[in-house]
């Protein structure tokens, strides 16, 4: 059934933003942990429901999948929206729960931004991040050239340390989804930038997908 692949896209995109926000706003963790903790869930996830929805849990994969012809536009619409659902959902419990707590709002949460950088800069490195995870996760899923029991391992380890690298200059979104949750709980400048965490992950993407087309990857 579709809704099953849907709700796939939902949990799994969920559990990253629970998992990786929690660890930066409850958990209080390093970059270290941080980095893993995203990582990690995707990869779990990955193990858990990719055999049903392919775990994308990002709409710049989705649209990826899409130019590639992994993916049909009906069901990357419905990808997409059950993304930004699980996004959002995971950010509205780690609300509660912040209040249960009674964390100050200074704790945030969890939202991505560049306070120390450029919009143009920001723009250029989350395309060039989103460019390479996409790009990796087309190889290590290909029939070509992948390997579906590693895969994931290839994937979660790829966000990790990409995140650990970005953390310091845009907080490291590679996926629209991601950022929206928690912007849309953080409001101010995470809200207003929130054009660079949808529009360069998207074209990073898509350059993956021509490139990872050119290098083999949908023979």
């Amino acid at each position: 059934m579709k809704m099953r692949k849907y709700f796939a896209e939902f949990i799994g995109t969920f559990m990253l933003v629970f998992i990786g926000t929690g660890t930066v706003t409850v958990a209080k963790g390093g970059t270290l942990a941080i980095g893993l903790a995203f990582g990690l869930a995707i990869t779990m996830m990955a193990y858990a429901v990719g055999g049903v929805s392919g775990g994308n849990f990002n709409p710049a994969v989705s649209i990826a999948m899409l130019i590639n012809g992994r993916l049909s536009a009906s069901d990357t619409i419905f990808y997409i929206i059950s993304q930004f659902l699980g996004a959002t959902v995971a950010s509205a419990v780690l609300d509660f729960f912040e209040h249960a707590l009674s964390l100050p709002k200074s704790v945030g949460f969890g939202q991505t931004d560049f306070p120390k950088i450029s919009a143009g800069a920001a723009f250029c490195f989350e395309t060039i991040i989103t460019f390479l995870f996409v790009f990796v996760i087309l190889m290590v899923t290909s029939d070509k050239f992948g390997n579906a029991t590693m895969a994931p391992v290839a994937i979660g380890l790829t966000l990790a340390f990409l995140i650990i690298v970005a953390l310091n200059l845009t907080g490291g979104s590679l996926n629209p989804a991601r950022s929206f949750g928690p912007a849309i709980f953080a409001g101010g400048t995470a809200l207003s930038h929130y054009w660079v965490y949808l529009i360069a992950p998207v074209l990073g993407a898509a350059i993956a997908a021509f490139v990872g087309r050119w290098m083999g990857s949908e023979d």
